[in-house]
């Protein structure tokens, strides 16, 4: 077992470096020079664009700037925002609690409602339950999050003036926000719950429970959902990449201050560092979430501790 978890680990370091490495070609080979957005383009002049690269360290070789980057971020130096000089970083961990308890919330509801529904949707095969489960699941994954969040606003703010529409200021303004995300995710969790479940049902170890006369309900509840659990932990360990990619939509539509409008508000700048700064240190939170849910396998499923 702790074998396996070092081999996991260090499968995640892997990952964060080439993460690292495809982020920073991607972002220094889009078109559009970044000195230009420090400098009045009408009055620039190819000197004073040319000083200002060497001065951003735009004119040397990119695998030197690529190689100085690294080691800044070994340290803890994500660089600096090319608008105002601020570190990223700091400016990261400042603004990462609004969006960390917005993915929490929204995760804890899709993981919710997902099993939930998943599993009536299951033990009511074919009947109205099912059906209403399967319509929620569709929906939550077919409607844009963006066209949900305006649909709840007008609904639950605007019309029954029951929750706050924008901003992010106390548990009330979380829950329109969270509920947006957390359906899109539930969504995805009920299907694949159900279609577990179904398929745990027809397993001989059921019929066998069964047989011994165990109740209905520990048969699904204690065994056969046990068992179907480990495809939805690894599906919420994908969602929560969806949740943080998705907040940068939700948190510009609520007006929430995470860095999900950090990133978009730093697209539309094109300050470089600091779209840089965001994507890599999400990546990092979604490698480490996805590292802890292949590690809870053991806790959920005992065959996988055999098997290490």
């Amino acid at each position: 077992m702790v074998k396996s978890i070092f081999i996991r680990l260090y499968t995640s370091l892997l990952v964060i470096f080439g993460t690292m490495v495809v982020v920073f070609v991607i972002l220094n080979v889009l078109p559009g020079d970044p000195a230009l957005l420090m400098l009045d383009p009408a009055e620039a002049t190819p000197e004073m664009i040319a000083n200002m690269r060497h001065q951003m360290g735009l004119d040397r070789p990119f695998y030197i700037r690529f190689g100085e980057y690294f080691g800044n971020v070994l340290q803890g130096d994500f660089g600096n925002s090319m608008l105002n000089s601020e570190p990223v970083l700091p400016k990261i961990i400042e603004h990462f609690p609004a969006t960390l308890s917005l993915t929490l919330f929204s995760a804890a509801i899709s993981t919710a409602v997902g099993i939930a529904l998943g599993v009536l949707s299951a033990i009511h095969r074919n009947g109205p339950i099912d059906l209403i489960a399967r319509l929620v699941g569709l929906f939550g994954i077919s409607m844009p999050t963006f066209w949900s969040g305006i649909l709840l606003i007008l609904i639950f703010s605007i019309s029954l003036g029951w929750l706050p529409a924008m901003g992010s200021d106390g548990f009330r303004s979380l829950i329109l926000p969270s509920v947006t995300l957390g359906l899109v995710g539930a969504g995805f969790i009920v299907r694949m719950v159900r279609t577990s479940m179904l398929d745990v049902i027809n397993e001989p170890f059921i019929v066998t429970l069964r047989s011994k006369g165990l109740s209905e309900r520990a048969v699904m509840y204690r065994h056969a959902l046990r068992n179907a659990l480990i495809p939805a932990v690894t599906m919420i360990g994908m969602i929560v990449g969806e949740l943080l990619a998705g907040a940068v939509v939700i948190e510009t539509v609520f007006s929430r201050q995470g860095i999900g409008r950090i990133i978009a508000d730093a697209i539309m700048a094109k300050d470089l560092p600091v779209v840089q700064g965001v994507v890599f240190f999400s990546a990092i939170v979604y490698i480490a979430v996805n590292l802890l849910v292949d590690i809870s396998y053991s806790a959920i499923d005992p065959r996988v501790r055999r098997e290490h």
